[in-house]
């Protein structure tokens, strides 16, 4: 997976864990795409210190991932919904009309919840 699009990921588990501080650092890289620099200026701190920030938030966020495992559960559990959808969909193409709008109709409540 991409370093920022998990950063963002874990953020959205785990970042009302970090500090105030850290979690506008990892935002304002993975949501709005800054650099090290625009957000050291934001912050008013140097680079470094922003790489470092955002670094050792990821090395926080990554340890309570190890251990509570959410982002991997969740990912498991959209592919698996999906499959499911997609199951009834296929179901859904070899009976009558009636029977074959329900199961069109619980894959898209599946669908929801992915």
């Amino acid at each position: 997976m991409e370093r920022i699009a998990k950063l963002g990921l874990l953020c959205d588990y785990y970042g009302r864990l970090l500090t105030e501080r850290q979690l506008l650092a990892c935002r304002l890289q993975c949501d709005e795409d800054r650099s090290l620099a625009e957000i050291a200026e934001e912050l008013g701190i140097s680079r470094q210190a922003v790489h470092d920030l955002i670094r050792r938030s990821q090395e926080t966020m990554e340890t309570l991932e190890k251990a509570l495992g959410l982002v991997e559960t969740s990912l498991k559990r959209q592919k698996a919904l999906g499959e499911i959808a997609s199951q009834l969909l296929e179901l859904a193409e070899e009976l009558e009309e009636s029977k074959a709008k329900r199961l069109r109709e619980l894959a898209a409540e599946l669908e929801k919840w992915r």
